[in-house]
């Protein structure tokens, strides 16, 4: 897939549910954004908000206009999934947005969040775009296990707090299907496992690893990866987790060799010659320097 494509999900039953490569970063296969031609029309992550036209434009060709949607889903506040809510909810005035209670202040006063993803990602700010605040009453906000309401189907939140306190996966029992937000790591076709994503400044291990096992006991047929696919589930939760203990165990070797400078560690580090070919080796070493300062701060 490239900037813009869309495309049905195949994974699990799905139906009426759909992948587009948001163009994330500009690159292809770096992040996903779902829609679902539901009764209640929806949309599952924006992205950073750079590329809300991309998104306009895949629900036009679905046949979903503006005033049509009716469900924005962010899986969790960073702006890389939830930048674009905002954006979205003024081009579509009758959806509500929906998110994980811990993730609705962020949403609705974004300056905090802002500040913490401009020093977090560095250069790559210039792929997002600065949020725009969620209007509080159209803002839905979600606990463990409640419904997002979409008409002739329904999807359950699952808190998942390993990879940040206010992230939630959404099951989808419809297509027997889970949108993984960040707990299952990064995955595009090509990958020979998920890859660990550990960004600042709330990584927990072992919560993220419950979080793979909550996953496991939903025994969902298919994943829907934020990062950046659909795929049928086949043992890659099971891989996910080995793939998250071996990487931080590498990294805390790493430090133990060379300090704890972060450019030193990744050139320690497996360089992800599946994730290389698929995002280029830059973007795949900006990636793995973001994940070791995730792993070094939670140390």
């Amino acid at each position: 897939m490239a900037l813009g494509d869309v495309a049905p999900v195949t994974a699990g039953d799905a139906s009426d549910l759909y992948v587009l490569d948001n163009g994330m970063l500009d690159t292809p296969r770096y992040a996903a954004v779902y829609l679902v031609d539901s009764e209640r029309p929806a949309v599952i992550e924006t992205g950073t908000g750079a590329n809300t036209d991309v998104i306009l434009d895949a629900l036009a060709d679905l046949g979903i206009g503006p005033d049509d949607l009716e469900v924005i889903a962010p899986t969790h506040a960073h702006l890389d999934h939830a930048g674009g809510a905002g954006h979205l909810a003024e081009a579509c005035p009758n959806a509500e947005v929906h998110v994980y209670e811990r993730a609705a202040r962020h949403l609705i006063d974004p300056e905090r969040v802002w500040a913490g993803t401009k020093a977090a990602v560095g250069d790559w700010v210039e792929y997002y775009a600065e949020p725009v605040p969620v209007p509080e009453d159209r803002l839905v906000e979600l606990g463990d296990g409640d419904p997002i309401d979409l008409g002739d189907r329904a999807l359950t939140v699952h808190h998942a707090p390993g990879h940040a306190p206010h992230q939630a996966v959404f099951e989808d029992p419809a297509s027997d299907c889970v949108f993984t937000a960040d707990a299952a790591g990064l995955y595009v076709d090509g990958f020979a496992a998920p890859r660990p994503t550990t960004p600042p400044a709330n990584f927990d291990l072992e919560e993220s690893l419950a979080d793979i096992a909550m996953m496991q006991s939903l025994d969902p047929a298919g994943l829907c990866f934020s990062h950046a696919t659909a795929a049928p589930a086949d043992g890659l939760l099971e891989a996910s987790a080995r793939a998250l203990r071996a990487f931080v165990e590498a990294v805390e070797a790493a430090r133990g060799r060379v300090g704890a400078d972060v450019e030193a560690i990744v050139d320690e580090l497996d360089p992800w010659p599946d994730a290389v070919a698929a995002w280029g080796e830059q973007r795949v070493r900006e990636t793995l320097a973001l994940n070791v300062r995730g792993v070094l701060a939670a140390a």
